[in-house]
């Protein structure tokens, strides 16, 4: 049988950086190889001489970053004999970890906020047959009781505490330097439990260096930019905060479990931490699929919301390369969506050829 040629997912294309030997069994979903988009339109309307892309997360096979996580998370957790995940979850890490535990042919258990997660999240997690277990609670008490849980059953948490949840997030900051030639200058994220920022922090650092006698690829470091939605803004505080709140359910958490990673990302790179009202938010969401024809879910434009009045204060100079990362699929979250185009209804006319040509006259 030939090699197949097709993408086959990161860990095969990255395995040498990732912590598997021959023996290892992959459980993969072909995830990773998500499009590098460079933004054509939005840079000409605000007038700034940058060139901006977004990572595209909402390509991977569940429709979020997650999957580069959770394919590394899920492998080991096999490896190592487990014949069950648990994770606590606002949505995406849910919907990611009962795809993988179905594709492993193990159980998955999902801990999340009852009426606090996004109508597209859940319906995948229904779909991939996980047991959904709904607490009256938000996310950051999800993730305590899962901790506590895991001391007590033979349960592998495949949240992003779990290291291997890292290394496969790395090979985002990977393909970056592989499809750009070098790292950017900037790299803005949206910051919820914190578990991104960190990782491609981390692939940023081991592409610049040798690495288990792997050599460098890039001798650059972006400055590491992330941002938050102004009712869940634990890192621009300072400190945790009890009961966030944001329409931006993917980030609405209080206390990240990965605050000293993010806090090491934020300084070694001298970048830093900014927060953005639901209706900034939404109105970067909205600009990206009316301008650029990229749907994301709410919680990724919040990377976009912070570059672009990042670059129009100066802060981030022209003359910048900068990436957005955008983690998830606007499908993830119809509701909101439907409700930020209220006003654009359907026409309605009758089956007829005059009748559609007027319809597109007087709307052209």
């Amino acid at each position: 049988m030939s090699t197949p040629n097709h993408h086959i997912g990161l860990i095969n294309r990255y395995k040498a950086r990732l912590p598997i030997n021959a023996n290892t069994r992959i459980i993969s979903l072909n995830e990773g190889n998500t499009p590098l988009i460079q933004l054509q339109n939005i840079p000409r309307m605000i007038g700034k001489d940058v060139d901006i892309y977004v990572k595209f997360e909402g390509l991977n096979p569940t429709g979020s970053f997650k999957d580069r996580g959770m394919t590394m998370a899920v492998t080991k957790a096999v490896e190592e004999g487990s014949r069950a995940i648990i994770c606590a979850s606002t949505g995406n890490t849910s919907a990611s970890a009962a795809a993988y535990a179905a594709r492993a042919v193990i159980k998955a258990f999902v801990l999340i906020p009852d009426g606090k997660i996004a109508l597209g999240k859940l319906a995948q997690t229904l779909m991939y047959n996980a047991t959904i277990i709904q607490i009256n609670g938000n996310f950051d008490q999800g993730m305590e009781l899962v901790k506590e849980v895991a001391t007590h059953a033979p349960v592998t948490i495949v949240n992003s505490i779990n290291p291997y949840r890292i290394d496969g997030q790395k090979t985002a900051a990977f393909e970056i330097v592989d499809d750009l030639g070098q790292a950017p200058d900037y790299h803005c994220l949206p910051v919820g439990n914190a578990g991104n920022i960190t990782a491609y922090w981390k692939g940023y650092k081991e592409y610049s260096m040798e690495t288990n006698s792997i050599a460098a690829v890039t001798a650059k470091r972006p400055v590491m930019c992330g941002y938050q939605a102004a009712g869940a803004a634990p890192f621009v505080a300072g400190h945790m905060i009890d009961n966030p709140e944001t329409l931006a359910t993917a980030i609405r958490i209080g206390r990240p479990q990965s605050w000293d990673f993010a806090w090491a990302a934020q300084k070694e790179s001298g970048g830093w931490f900014d927060k953005f009202s639901d209706e900034q938010i939404l109105a970067a969401q909205k600009m990206l699929s009316q301008y650029e024809g990229i749907f994301c879910e709410p919680a990724s434009a919040t990377s976009l919301a912070g570059a672009l009045q990042d670059i129009a204060s100066g802060k981030i100079p022209e003359g910048s390369t900068i990436v957005c990362t955008l983690t998830g699929n606007g499908i993830k979250d119809p509701d909101i969506a439907i409700k930020q185009c209220a006003d654009a209804k359907p026409v309605t006319i009758d089956a007829s050829l005059d009748a559609v040509k007027r319809a597109i006259l007087d709307n052209l």
